[in-house]
């Protein structure tokens, strides 16, 4: 065996091999700008591989193989090898809008941007670059007025869609224009939820390839969303010297699939094995304790760890398991070198369907499939039917079930079978299920910062579903509440807030909490960690510009502009599951909450928070003892006009403009239409007004004040608004550059968030 590196016509570096009976010509191999690679020189089967420097590909081919003494495919004069320069699938598909400037075609480093015409507004990126792996950055441009039901879903570069009308039910479908292939749903529904249906689509080239940092963004986002899940004392397990958890009444199980078919060169499955290793080591850290099934696959599976074996060897430790994966071959396959990917998920199909005989507990059961294959099927049929088989015996024909199964496909190798392998694996919103890359070499290191234990122990916004009698129980649910007293001197009232852990050291919460002669020292805050004891406070922090004197002069007793505190501890909470901390908008942490992957900015967290008239929220309030939930629906755009008139009839003899002013600084929530809110009460002051998405929580406000106190009479159900009874919360929008001089402090002795631009 040998090889022969080539940088040009002639010059090679030849290493000596045995020659065998039939060889292949050394004629017209050569690439314009380019160079080429020899598995085994002229030998029988050698694969030339054809290498470009960044920005460019190689055409007509990437590879050639020596088969009976002729290269597949034949060499030709025309039309020439060469390395080509990179394009990026075509822009100028924005509808209700202008893209500049206008070419033909769009390569490398071209910079494209995005207005809209009057009436219409932007959502996605307004700057775009074509970057060297045929993809521009960003997210799609869309030009709406969000009228409809749905928002507008936009169409992808390089595509077309039909359908344009976004009320419940429906539909609109996509094409990519040739030769582009189109990964993701080609039709996608307006569903009842106002969210659309399958995966936004993306047109790729046969070049365009994911970045290792694209991938592990994306799937780290996917996965770790799916890793997430509780603690629950009794069924601690040890891995790797770390202690995990599992979640109430289930667990997690993954399958992996190493192809090794001859259509898979030995490096790529080596480099497979070690991304696999990396992988398991990253998922340790969070609290579960998955069971593997991991095989190799050609024309027949090669079992490495079997699941079943988990339930039978219990004590046995996963490094244990992970040796037999070191010591798997990629001869392990034998001299049957076919490709069966339908035999691969049936394997996966008989494993599931034996848990299941034997787990009683099956349908609380997450699975995640991951496939390394390029994809190329050769026999065994189509694997489609075969993955409709795992998907209706998990989701069992409901749709609501959905979240149980996750289908990933790494792609690997040159010709990836993009269309066949987009068949079969998962489609949902704002995820990524399928990546082709370029080569592995980078991915295991980029795995490394996928799942680091500083994003996946301290998961923000994290819920629990504790079904318990227990009040203290029950209490996890919202972990990261903090109640706030200030004790006083004799005579004075005693401060009853709440507030929220934003980061184990701060607590945000309401400035009017507070007064000028409040220290530290007299702060309590409680925060349920299981003790009784209080957190000490070693520092106090209002909103530079709160004032709540500011306009008496204009006949307004109380001003709440700016009403944002924030509590740092003298020690960080320890995080636990009592403990965790709540996802604040325009952070890092929070863009994983939203699985939100590219280059994500605090406006597009806006635009998935607070996007429609009426967006449902909620607030934490402390009745006695028991800790209860509001619920609320925030109005913007059109519906916040009640709230700005109902606002004006309290605050009387101001005009139309200070009463603007006064407003735009905070949410509003309150009256009877769409229905009636529940209402803030003394005491509910600094409380977290958070939405939910993805099964994480993210507060987008901070109780602040209302029109009217409708408190008076505490009964056993909560206090509901009346048709102009509102209140109105800090917008975290609005005071992201204060949240971010303290919370994202890099020199400080504590860790910080990570603010986006």
């Amino acid at each position: 065996m040998g090889l022969v590196f080539c940088w040009g016509l002639f010059a090679c570096l030849v290493t000596v091999v045995t020659p065998s009976a039939t060889q292949c010509p050394d004629k017209d191999l050569s690439i314009v700008g380019g160079t080429y690679t020899l598995t085994r020189r002229f030998e029988e089967d050698s694969v030339l591989h054809y290498q470009c420097p960044a920005g460019h590909y190689p055409y007509p081919h990437k590879k050639r193989q020596c088969r009976d003494g002729a290269w597949d495919p034949k060499p030709r004069r025309r039309p020439v090898q060469e390395c080509r320069v990179v394009t990026c699938p075509n822009p100028l598909v924005l509808e209700n809008g202008n893209v500049s400037p206008y070419q033909p075609r769009y390569y490398v480093g071209n910079v494209t941007e995005y207005a809209c015409h009057s009436d219409y507004t932007l959502r996605g990126s307004s700057t775009r670059r074509c970057k060297e792996n045929g993809k521009w950055t960003g997210v799609t441009p869309i030009c709406g007025r969000d009228t409809d039901h749905c928002p507008d879903p936009g169409i992808p570069a390089g595509a077309s869609r039909t359908g344009h009308i976004f009320n419940i039910d429906d539909k609109v479908t996509y094409r990519c224009d040739r030769p582009l292939i189109l990964l993701g749903s080609k039709q996608r529904v307006c569903t009842e939820g106002g969210q659309w249906t399958g995966k936004e689509p993306e047109c790729y080239y046969d070049y365009t390839y994911d970045t290792p940092e694209e991938v592990s963004e994306a799937f780290g986002n996917s996965l770790g969303n799916s890793l997430a899940v509780s603690e629950f004392e009794g069924l601690n397990r040890t891995q790797f010297g770390r202690k995990i958890q599992l979640r109430k009444g289930g667990n997690l199980h993954i399958y992996i699939a190493l192809d090794a078919s001859d259509s898979i060169d030995p490096d790529d499955f080596e480099q497979s094995k070690r991304i696999v290793k990396k992988l398991i080591d990253k998922i340790s850290v969070y609290e579960v304790t998955p069971k593997y099934e991991i095989f190799v696959f050609a024309t027949d599976v090669h079992e490495v760890i079997d699941i079943v074996d988990f339930y039978n060897n219990p004590d046995k430790t996963l490094a244990e398991r992970l040796k037999q994966l070191d010591e798997s071959q990629y001869d392990d396959k034998g001299d049957a070198s076919g490709t069966n990917i339908a035999k691969a998920f049936s394997t996966i199909h008989g494993k599931m369907t034996f848990v299941k005989q034997r787990e009683p507990e099956f349908d609380d059961i997450r699975h995640v499939i991951i496939m390394f294959t390029d994809g190329v099927a050769n026999m065994g049929g189509r694997p489609r039917p075969k993955v409709e088989q795992i998907k209706e015996l998990i989701m069992k024909g409901n749709p609501e079930r959905e979240e149980y199964l996750d289908l990933y496909v790494f792609g690997v190798g040159e010709d990836v079978q993009q269309e066949d392998v987009d068949e079969y694996v998962t489609k949902r919103p704002k995820e990524k299920h399928f990546f082709i890359l370029k080569d592995l070499e980078n991915l295991e290191e980029t795995f490394d910062e996928m799942i680091d234990e500083s994003s996946s122990v301290d998961l923000c916004g994290t819920i629990w579903n504790y079904d318990s009698t227990n009040p203290e129980e029950k209490r996890i649910k919202h972990p990261w509440l903090a109640e706030i007293s200030v004790i006083r001197s004799l005579g004075q009232p005693i401060s009853n807030c709440m507030g929220s852990l934003v980061t184990p050291r701060f607590v945000l919460t309401a400035a009017h909490c507070f007064n000028f002669l409040d220290t530290p020292d007299k702060i309590k805050v409680i925060i349920e960690d299981g003790t009784s004891s209080s957190k000490k406070v070693k520092n106090l922090i209002l909103h530079p510009k709160f004032n709540i004197n500011a306009k008496k002069d204009k006949g307004i007793s109380e001003t709440y502009d700016y009403d944002v505190a924030l509590l740092e501890l003298e020690k960080n909470a320890t995080i636990s599951r009592r403990i965790r901390p709540l996802c604040i908008p325009c952070t890092e942490e929070t863009s994983r909450a939203l699985r939100l992957s590219g280059d994500v900015t605090c406006e597009k967290h806006r635009q998935v928070l607070l996007n429609k008239q009426l967006e449902p929220a909620a607030f934490m309030t402390k009745d006695n003892t028991d800790i209860k939930k509001k619920n609320v629906t925030i109005k913007l755009r059109d519906a916040r006009l009640a709230c700005i008139a109902d606002a004006k009839r309290v605050i009387k003899g101001v005009t139309d403009n200070e009463i603007a002013k006064i407003t735009e600084q905070f949410l509003c929530s309150g009256g009877t239409e769409p229905k009636v809110d529940d209402i803030s009460c003394k005491g509910d002051s600094g409380g977290a007004v958070v939405m939910e998405r993805h099964s994480r929580v993210i507060q987008v406000g901070i109780v602040s004040w209302g029109v009217a106190d409708l408190c008076k009479e505490k009964g056993e159900k909560l206090p509901q608004s009346e048709e102009h009874t509102r209140d109105f919360h800090i917008d975290l929008f609005k005071v992201q550059d204060f949240l971010r001089k303290h919370l994202g402090k890099t020199d400080a002795d504590y860790t910080p968030l990570n603010f986006l631009s």
